[in-house]
């Protein structure tokens, strides 16, 4: 659940490093297929839609997080979070590869889709995991996470480090790293007592 926050402070922050790389090749791209260069207007147009659609996928996942919560557990559901956070990360980082913005307007939709519903699962799996004493710690892993995301958004995309032109697909696909470290250490821990004991049934499973 810490990978799933993180994840979206990662996402939240990194795509501002490579904004103007970007926009370049999105005025390639239109020049190569249509044989025009977009206007200023509609440059601010795309970017502007490249950037929000992020929170479009945000509010879809935060959607179907009760449902799926309940559906399938706590548990699993962070681990189904996985799947739109993977799909996104190769989209954006075989765009330029392909020739295709439209690539990262699909990944950066999918990446939301994750962050949405990693962020409400988390909360609500970690809370009724925690010892009671620890409740409160643990409930504020959530936002530091995010933090901490966002921070190592900033870090990689410096120029001495991802913030180059050659490297900004590698850039916007490092959001796969805290995906892939949550679906290999996930399934090794308990599933919520809670979701057990009341959309299970399962009282020895809950103690």
């Amino acid at each position: 659940g810490i990978t799933g926050a993180f994840h979206y402070g990662l996402q939240v922050s990194i795509i501002n490093s490579p904004a103007e790389y970007i926009q370049s090749f999105i005025r390639e791209t239109c020049l190569k297929r249509y044989g025009f260069s977009p206007s200023a207007e509609m440059m601010t147009l795309m970017w502007s839609f490249i950037v929000s659609i992020y929170s479009i996928g945000g509010l879809l996942g935060s959607s179907s997080a009760g449902y799926l919560s309940v559906r399938f557990g706590r548990k699993k559901a962070l681990l189904l979070a996985n799947i739109p956070a993977l799909l996104g990360a190769a989209l954006m980082g075989l765009s330029r590869l392909c020739g295709s913005f439209e690539m990262i307007m699909a990944g950066r939709l999918f990446s939301g889709v994750c962050g949405g519903l990693a962020q409400n699962v988390h909360i609500m799996y970690a809370g009724e995991c925690a010892p009671r004493k620890l409740r409160g710690l643990i409930a504020i892993t959530a936002s530091t996470s995010i933090a901490t995301g966002k921070f190592i958004g900033f870090a990689l995309g410096l120029r001495e480090v991802l913030g180059v032109e050659a490297l900004w697909p590698a850039l916007l696909a490092v959001n796969a790293v805290p995906a892939l470290v949550q679906l290999l250490t996930l399934p090794f821990f308990p599933d919520s007592p809670r979701y057990l004991l009341i959309d299970r049934k399962d009282k020895e499973g809950c103690i």
